[in-house]
C-alpha cells in the first residue's frame, strides 16, 4: 500500500495544488475486469500496444518497431517508481517510424510503466496514448530528439476512476521539434508533470492541452520549459473547464538561460467556470536571464459570455446547446496544433462527450 509520507507534500511549490491523498485512494481501489481495448484504437495504420496494469498484452499488440527494454524512470518522485521494463522507440537518422498507438488499461490498484523515445538526426515519429479504467496509473516518458527530429504526441486521459500521473522529460536538440497535446476528459484525478529542455539552436517545443473537470474531481498540470540555446521557440497553450465543485489547476513555467538569446516563448492559460462553485487555478511564470528575447504570458478565468448565450438562444438554439457550442469553441484552441485529422476529431469527440454529460 502506498503511504502518504512517500508522496510529495503540498507544501512544495510544484505540488501546491496536488492531491497525494487521491493517489493513495486510487492505489487502494479493488481490481476488476479489463476493458476491451479494440474500440479505443483510432482508425489509423501503424503499431499498436495494449498494456493492462502496466504489463504488455502481447496477444492484442502489434509492436513492430517498438521494443520492451529496461528503462530508468529518472529521479522524479513519481518517475522513479516506474523504473523497470517499459516500451522503447528508437528511430534511426532520417527515418520515419510508423504511428504508435498505446492503450493503457487499469483494472484497480496501482501500476507503473516507463518509456523512452529516442529519435536520431532527422527522424520523425508519432505516438497516441489512451488511458482508461480505474486505479492509479503512473507513467514516465524520457525523450531525446536529435538534430532536426520531429515528434508528435497525443495523450487522452479517459479513466473513469482513480488517478493518472504522467511525467515527461524531453531534451530537444538543434532544429528539432516537439508537439504534444494532452486531454483530461475522464473522471479520474490527473497530474501532468513535464520538464522540457530546448537544448539546441532553432528548436521548437509546443506542450499544451485541456483539463475538463466535474463533480468534485481535481486535475492539474505543472510543466516547465527551459531554453538553453539560441533562437528557441516554445508554446504552452492550456485550457481548463470546471463544473460543479471541481478544481482544475494549470502551472506553466518558461526559463530562459543567459545564453539563450532570441528566444520566443508564449504561454496562454485560460479557465472557464461552468458554475461559480468550481475552481480554476492558473500560474504562468517567466524567468528570463537573457536580454534579447520575446516572451509573453496570459492568464484569465471567467464564465461563458452571457450576451453570446442570449444571442444564440434568440436564434432558437436551446440553452444547453448554446453552452456546449461556446465551451467547445473555448476548448478547441488547445487542439489546433494536432495535424492529424483523425486524432484531432477523437479529441473533439472526447470533449463533446464530456460536455454532454457535464452540461
Amino acid at each position: 500500500m502506498t503511504a502518504v509520507m512517500e508522496l510529495p507534500s503540498t507544501r512544495e511549490e510544484s505540488w501546491r495544488w496536488g492531491d497525494p491523498a487521491a493517489i493513495v485512494a486510487a492505489a487502494e481501489l479493488p481490481r476488476g475486469a479489463a476493458l476491451d481495448a479494440d474500440a479505443l484504437f483510432l482508425d489509423l495504420p501503424g503499431a499498436r500496444a495494449v498494456f493492462v496494469d502496466g504489463v504488455l498484452d502481447a496477444a492484442r499488440s502489434d509492436l513492430r518497431h517498438v521494443e520492451l527494454v529496461q528503462v530508468d524512470g529518472g529521479a522524479h518522485v513519481l518517475g522513479r517508481r516506474t523504473t523497470g521494463t517499459g516500451w522503447s522507440i528508437r528511430v534511426a537518422g532520417d527515418t520515419a517510424a510508423e504511428l504508435l498507438q498505446i492503450v493503457h488499461i487499469a483494472t484497480g490498484g496501482e501500476n507503473h510503466l516507463p518509456a523512452e523515445i529516442v529519435l536520431a538526426e532527422g527522424a520523425t515519429a508519432s505516438v497516441v496514448e489512451t488511458y482508461v479504467g480505474t486505479g492509479w496509473s503512473n507513467r514516465s516518458t524520457r525523450t531525446t530528439l536529435g538534430s532536426g527530429a520531429k515528434l508528435t504526441r497525443a495523450v487522452r486521459l479517459l479513466q473513469t476512476a482513480g488517478f493518472v500521473s504522467v511525467r515527461d522529460e524531453v531534451d530537444i536538440h538543434a532544429g528539432a521539434s516537439l508537439i504534444a497535446t494532452v486531454l483530461g476528459a475522464g473522471d479520474a484525478g490527473t497530474r501532468i508533470d513535464g520538464a522540457i529542455i530546448v537544448s539546441g539552436d532553432d528548436a521548437f517545443a509546443e506542450y499544451g492541452g485541456a483539463l475538463l473537470t466535474r463533480n468534485d474531481q481535481r486535475q492539474e498540470c505543472a510543466v516547465s520549459v527551459r531554453h538553453a540555446a539560441l533562437n528557441g521557440q516554445s508554446k504552452q497553450i492550456w485550457r481548463a473547464v470546471a463544473a460543479d465543485t471541481s478544481t482544475a489547476s494549470l502551472a506553466a513555467r518558461v526559463e530562459v538561460a543567459r545564453d539563450a538569446q532570441k528566444t520566443d516563448g508564449v504561454q496562454s492559460l485560460r479557465g472557464l467556470l461552468l458554475k461559480r462553485t468550481a475552481t480554476v487555478n492558473l500560474k504562468p511564470e517567466l524567468e528570463i536571464f537573457a536580454d534579447d528575447v520575446k516572451c509573453a504570458h496570459g492568464a484569465t478565468v471567467g464564465e461563458l459570455d452571457q450576451r453570446a448565450l442570449f444571442y444564440m438562444q434568440s436564434r432558437g438554439i436551446p440553452h444547453a446547446k448554446a453552452q456546449a457550442l461556446l465551451t467547445r469553441a473555448f476548448v478547441g484552441d488547445a487542439f489546433a496544433q494536432i495535424a492529424d485529422e483523425t486524432v484531432r476529431d477523437a479529441f473533439v469527440a472526447d470533449a463533446d462527450a464530456w460536455l454532454e454529460a457535464a452540461l
